[in-house]
């Protein structure tokens, strides 16, 4: 297991996975769960003392998804199942590294740098941006 978390910590995440990458599919949702174990892991820049699943999921002013009526939702099997994978430590490129994320508008490419991080990669409509090595060494 990459991080403990409790069953309800289990569900909060794959709402949350839900509710940010639902049209993204099954591999975005991964991705977004990426994002959401390496805040939980990293121990730098605006993560900081944010050492559970729930602190993550609801710091402020960083997921607009917990507002939307998909996280209010209780999760299914299968939404739970792939919160269990990136919990015990599945990784997906370009979520791999990665703290941030967001969805540009439509024909929009992704910002090189966001938040001052690298740009990683682009998977459907999301934009993920990751620290470089060094900068947070609980995810390298």
């Amino acid at each position: 297991m990459l991080i403990n978390y409790t069953d309800k910590e289990l569900d909060l995440c794959a709402r949350l996975m839900r509710a940010e990458a639902l049209a993204e599919g099954d591999l975005g949702m991964l991705m977004v769960g990426n994002v959401i174990v390496n805040r939980a892991i990293a121990n730098c820049l605006d993560f900081k003392n944010v050492r559970t699943i729930t602190d993550v999921i609801y710091q402020k002013n960083q997921f607009s998804g917990i507002n939307s009526s998909l996280f209010f939702k209780g999760s299914t099997t299968k939404e739970k199942d792939l919160a269990k994978r990136v919990l015990k430590g599945e990784y997906y490129h370009p979520a791999t590294n990665a703290l941030w994320f967001y969805s540009p508008t439509k024909g929009e490419s992704c910002k090189s740098l966001w938040y001052n991080q690298r740009n990683s990669g682009r998977y459907k409509n999301h934009c993920f941006y990751a620290p470089d090595p060094g900068v947070c060494e609980q995810l390298y």
